[in-house]
């Protein structure tokens, strides 16, 4: 049965979707930016502190459903600029232990909501 989670420990939705849904034992967020929940100011310091803002929206997620990153089996990763990926991956990696790191897909695209210069998005089973 679908389940909307929302969560004030990541950024309310911009538009007509929801932050995550958990279908039985399994949850797909949405692509999360680098919108602090709490303010809901973009927070694009550098590439090392935007992609941490998005994982902590993904974490804030995944806590509301007594989730960790241990639980994620999958994420995809979209890039404005590939040239980012060793910083984002840099910050990305210390959410994961690399003996049980999820399947993932990183991708360079032309544009993203905001134009920020990272989204994540996770699939994670309990």
């Amino acid at each position: 049965m679908k389940k909307i989670i929302t969560t004030s420990k990541a950024p309310a939705p911009i538009g007509p979707y929801s932050q995550a849904i958990l279908n039985g034992n399994t949850l797909y967020t949405s692509g999360q930016i680098a919108i602090n929940p709490e303010t809901g100011d973009l927070v694009m310091d550098d590439i090392k502190t935007e992609a941490e803002q998005v994982m902590q929206n993904l974490k804030g997620i995944l806590d509301e459903v007594d989730m960790t990153f241990e639980h994620v089996i999958k994420t995809t990763i979209f890039l404005s600029d590939m040239n980012n990926f060793a910083q984002v991956n840099e910050v990305y990696g210390g959410y994961f232990n690399e003996d049980t790191a999820p399947a993932r897909e990183t991708v360079a695209v032309a544009a993203l909501p905001k134009f920020v210069n990272v989204e994540i998005s996770v699939i994670a089973v309990k």
